[in-house]
């Protein structure tokens, strides 16, 4: 586990007083109405004021007065350390937390270790093996169980095999 995670990438300036327009990298916008600090390039800003749109966010952070300087965060990541992360609902993760979790049946046989996840509307997982690499959709049935504490993610081994496309 890591000590902090992205919740957003800077789309681009919005207006000329130095609101940004961000992409929510969380379930919802919503979420990042919590959050009072980010971290954008390693600069610590504070959070006047965020508006959620969509999947999208405008926010207003102090240090950025003008359209000039929200352009220089132009395509950065907004960092947030896990301890100012939003708590999340039970059965709910950050992304982060399921990397480098075991890959298992329902039967408990191993299928290999998660080593990247895309972000979509149907999250798509890579697992790593010894014979090469098995990527798959989390599409409906396809995981039953995440065991973040014991690094597990359990599948059903049926929609597992309807999805899973293998490299070799």
């Amino acid at each position: 586990m890591e000590n902090t995670l992205t919740v957003a990438q800077v789309l681009k300036p919005q207006g000329i007083r130095g609101e940004i327009k961000v992409k929510a990298l969380t379930d919802s916008a919503e979420v990042l109405s919590g959050i009072k600090r980010v971290f954008i390039d390693g600069t610590e800003y504070k959070v006047y004021a965020v508006r959620p749109a969509g999947d999208c966010a405008f926010l207003s952070l102090r240090g950025v007065a003008d359209r000039n300087a929200a352009e220089l965060l132009r395509g950065k990541d907004v960092v947030v350390l896990r301890e100012d992360a939003p708590a999340l609902p039970e059965g709910r993760y950050y992304l982060v937390d399921v990397l480098g979790c075991e890959v298992v049946t329902e039967k408990g046989k191993s299928i290999g270790t998660i080593c990247d996840i895309t972000p979509a509307k149907t999250d798509i997982f890579v697992v790593r093996r010894e014979e090469g690499s098995v990527t798959f959709v989390a599409a409906d049935g396809v995981i039953e169980d995440i065991d973040v504490a014991a690094k597990r993610v359990t599948v059903n081994k049926k929609r597992f095999d309807e999805v899973a496309m293998y490299d070799k």
